[in-house]
């Protein structure tokens, strides 16, 4: 399967997947709020540019905002993650490449510390700002940080979960384009 192919799977998967169950899970408490859809960005390819990168996270945080009602709340967040994606894999990757010769972000590729590091910070950082951008409205300060941390910890154990229960079988990285 090609690698454009499993990526539009992968997005049809995650956007249906966080619309039409983890949207629809009553609410546990006011602070908890599922959201897994961005792993869709954190599992794109190590070589997509930064601009592809941006546009895709454009496009998914829309295609959610258009199911949530949520004019560009999820698309700023996405963007803001796609944006600080390359930061974060360069800080946590090997700068040796004979090493490191995965394609994407993956336990198996970076280790499962280095890619929970990775995922965490990209999590909290999509939280905060999603949160951020809810609170304007309204709330305490309290309010926010008991949010995105109550969000951010939920998350990631769907991260873990996923990553557990549907392990992705990468393919090496090669000299040649594919």
């Amino acid at each position: 399967m090609s690698d454009l192919l499993k990526n539009i799977i992968r997005f049809l998967i995650f956007i249906l997947v966080q619309v039409f169950v983890l949207d629809n899970i009553p609410p546990l408490h006011q602070f908890i709020v599922p959201i897994i859809y961005f792993l869709f960005i954190l599992w794109l390819p190590f070589s997509i540019s930064r601009f592809w990168l941006m546009i895709i996270g454009f496009l998914t945080g829309l295609s959610l905002d258009y199911f949530t009602m949520t004019p560009g709340l999820h698309a700023a967040a996405c963007v803001l993650i796609a944006y600080a994606r390359p930061f974060v894999i360069n800080i946590l990757t090997p700068k040796d490449t004979s090493e490191f010769n995965y394609r994407e972000p993956s336990p198996k590729s970076m280790g499962w510390t280095p890619y929970l590091v990775y995922t965490l910070i990209l999590t909290f950082l999509h939280n905060i700002y999603l949160v951020f951008l809810e609170w304007l409205q309204f709330g305490s300060f309290l309010d926010f940080l008991i949010k995105v941390i109550a969000t951010t910890g939920i998350s990631m154990m769907l991260i873990i979960l996923t990553e557990i229960l549907f392990p992705r079988r990468l393919r090496y990285r090669t000299n040649t384009p594919g």
